[in-house]
């Protein structure tokens, strides 16, 4: 096991060692959580034969401080909050609807930018791989499983390189599966486990999938 990662692609190398009882699925579907998760993702879905998309979640950042999380948003505008972020601060209803609104017209346009007018695929009886490159408070990740698993997958199973030990074990709770070999006691955040953890750019996601989708075209 990997004590820490050089970058996201390494990272998704990694991971397929323990989903390699997955080769050979047909119903298999790997979902990348935008942007970094995409860049594992790929890695994934290349070495499983499998297809790859995207699931979009986008963070509900708190006023006045947008890297805090009160909640998520996913694809279809199913809202998760942190309620005691929440209450803590004193947010009100309207403010909660006001910022989500925002979120899920940033969800839509990354979406239209993503899929260029392709059609998602479809994720009912499906075995279905969700992907991100990190689990840190898993705001995000909570919301994409919760999304998901109403369009009836037949399985449903999270991977991630690197994630925080209390927050792994609160999603075991939501999928059939979770992997996740390194969860250091002393977790931090997600990038301090990479050697290089730049951001993803949009461009570096769209052509992530046209080439997955070209290498599946080509077999």
């Amino acid at each position: 096991m990997a004590e820490r990662y050089g970058n996201r692609s390494e990272a998704g190398r990694e991971l397929v060692k323990y989903l390699d009882h997955y080769i050979g699925t047909s119903n298999l579907l790997v979902l990348g959580l935008p942007r970094g998760g995409v860049v594992v993702a790929y890695e994934i879905a290349s070495l499983l034969d499998s297809d790859l998309d995207i699931f979009l979640v986008r963070k509900l950042g708190t006023p006045g401080e947008p890297e805090l999380a009160m909640g998520a948003i996913a694809e279809g505008g199913i809202v998760q909050l942190n309620e005691s972020v929440v209450k803590f601060l004193s947010i009100s209803k309207e403010t909660v609807e006001q910022v989500a609104e925002e979120q899920l017209a940033e969800l839509r346009r990354r979406e239209r930018m993503y899929r260029q007018g392709r059609e998602p695929f479809d994720i009912r009886g499906k075995a279905v791989i969700v992907v991100d490159d990190g689990l840190a408070t898993g705001a995000t990740m909570k919301v994409a499983l919760e999304a998901i698993s109403r369009q009836n997958p037949e399985r449903l199973i999270v991977a991630v390189p690197v994630g925080s030990p209390s927050t792994t074990r609160e999603i075991r709770g939501k999928a059939d599966d979770v992997i996740c070999p390194l969860q250091p006691d002393n977790f931090t955040a997600v990038g301090a486990w990479y050697d290089e953890f730049d951001q993803t750019s949009d461009e570096e996601v769209i052509e992530l999938l046209k080439k997955r989708r070209e290498e599946q075209e080509g077999k």
